[in-house]
């Protein structure tokens, strides 16, 4: 076995001495890559478009954007929207300025995570990229139509990458085994587990089989079983597969926790899927859920808090959002419960979907020409504001061949309780409505 430490001479992590040196080399994203596909015309017609490249974590963005400098024999100015401002950007422009005086290269300016640039960060290299001065490669793992403003976004093309598939995962775990472990076997089940760990994700891939092999050397292992995955690399091995059974058991778990109240049990399964990998804000849409399905009205806040919890994550990262959705997880597995508002959408949903689309009454139809109002557009119509209680007893807002419906029976728990109480006074205020107009 080849050491992955070699003494006084620090190697580079596994990953970055396996990245592509050219096209022929990269693994996956074939639509963009294969023969007459957009990406390998641009390569080979040498006249490369400003781009964005999108794509989940992993699968090649940066290595594309080096390769795309390489051919181009253009300076390649790597910034990072997490760590750089608008001063970063203008000391890129200097040295893209000095390098075409100089040397009449041209620079590709990549910037990686380009959606946590501010619409006013984008806008500082847009005039440069309209002059010619950069082609500008961005990278991210966002949607750009929502998270790059539209004037750069209509500058620049946009492809979209693919996570890899097991097979591609499988040929870089067979290159990287064959670089540092070619006297390391590699069970089938192991092996299984591994691609699946790494979830589409190159990168995450050769980082765990980095430290895998050289956790085999050091206890002298020459065959990988499962027994020595889960044993010795336990803390990295994630507990269930994205989309397998055992992922969407733990969900389960955790919603169930939330809807019976248990904040400790909650957070238990919250954290464990943290611990295993899961992808917070994935977590974080479904506690918006629990909020609006298990809560609803009986605290309103809680669907609040819920969001709030998902931009803090957004804005933060780990490990302050995940703290974020742990309040968000607490605050609800103690909140009043109610499905009221839920069932009271299903039960209306259905309604709609089976019956037939009756005309509005007249007295709630809008007025504004003298025609409709000869046509009694409007008429008789009570305006709330002017009854006592700001409310228009015994009025009927259905369709005039409809029996009214009750789809909303709000609970005593929480804010329905006072919900409740104010519905049964409106009822009473109808009752009363309706016996004084039984009496004329």
């Amino acid at each position: 076995m080849t050491s992955l430490f070699k003494a006084n001479s620090p190697q580079p992590p596994l990953a970055e001495r396996l990245r592509p040196q050219n096209l022929d080399e990269v693994v996956g994203q074939a639509h963009l890559l294969g023969e007459n596909k957009p990406l390998r015309l641009a390569f080979q017609s040498g006249r490369l478009p400003s781009m964005i490249l999108w794509g989940p974590p992993g699968v090649g963005k940066t290595t594309l954007a080096r390769l795309i400098a390489n051919t181009a024999d253009a300076e390649f100015i790597p910034i990072s929207a997490v760590l750089s401002g608008i001063k970063d950007i203008r000391e890129a422009v200097e040295r893209a300025e000095l390098t075409l005086q100089q040397h009449g290269r041209k620079t590709i300016l990549f910037v990686d995570e380009v959606h946590r640039f501010n619409k006013g960060q984008q806008d500082a290299f847009l005039p440069f990229v309209e002059s010619g001065l950069i082609t500008f490669i961005g990278a991210t793992t966002e949607n750009p139509s929502f998270e790059v403003n539209s004037a750069l976004l209509s500058r620049a093309q946009v492809f979209v990458l693919n996570a890899l598939s097991d097979p591609e995962l499988g040929l870089l775990l067979d290159r990287a085994q064959k670089l540092v472990a070619t006297d390391i076997s590699i069970a089938d089940d192991v092996r299984e587990q591994i691609l699946a760990y790494a979830d589409g994700d190159a990168r995450r891939l050769l980082n765990f089989v980095e430290g895998l092999f050289n956790a085999a050397e050091g206890a002298q292992i020459s065959a990988i079983d499962s027994a020595f995955l889960h044993t010795t690399m336990a803390t990295k091995m994630r507990r269930f597969d994205k989309g397998g059974e055992a992922f969407y058991d733990q969900i389960s778990a955790l919603h169930k926790s939330v809807r019976g109240s248990n904040p400790d049990a909650s957070l238990y399964w919250f954290l464990r899927m943290i611990d295993g990998g899961a992808d917070p804000l994935y977590l974080g849409r479904r506690i918006v859920r629990m909020a609006i399905e298990d809560i609803g009205l009986a605290d309103p806040r809680a669907q609040s808090m819920a969001l709030e919890a998902c931009q803090i994550y957004e804005r933060l990262g780990s490990p302050e959002g995940e703290l974020a959705l742990t309040n968000a997880v607490i605050y609800l597995a103690v909140a009043p419960k109610s499905n009221a508002a839920y069932n009271a959408y299903n039960q209306a949903k259905a309604f709609v979907a089976q019956g037939q689309s009756e005309p509005v009454p007249l007295h709630l139809r809008n007025a504004p020409t003298k025609l409709m109002k000869a046509l009694d557009y409007g008429k008789n119509y009570r305006y709330a504001h002017h009854e006592p209680e700001a409310y228009a007893a015994a009025v009927d807002y259905f369709p005039d061949n409809m029996t009214p419906q009750e789809f909303y029976m709000p609970t005593p728990r929480g804010l329905e309780g006072k919900i409740t109480e104010k519905m049964a006074h409106l009822h009473d205020l109808d009752q009363r409505e309706l016996a004084k107009n039984n009496k004329k």
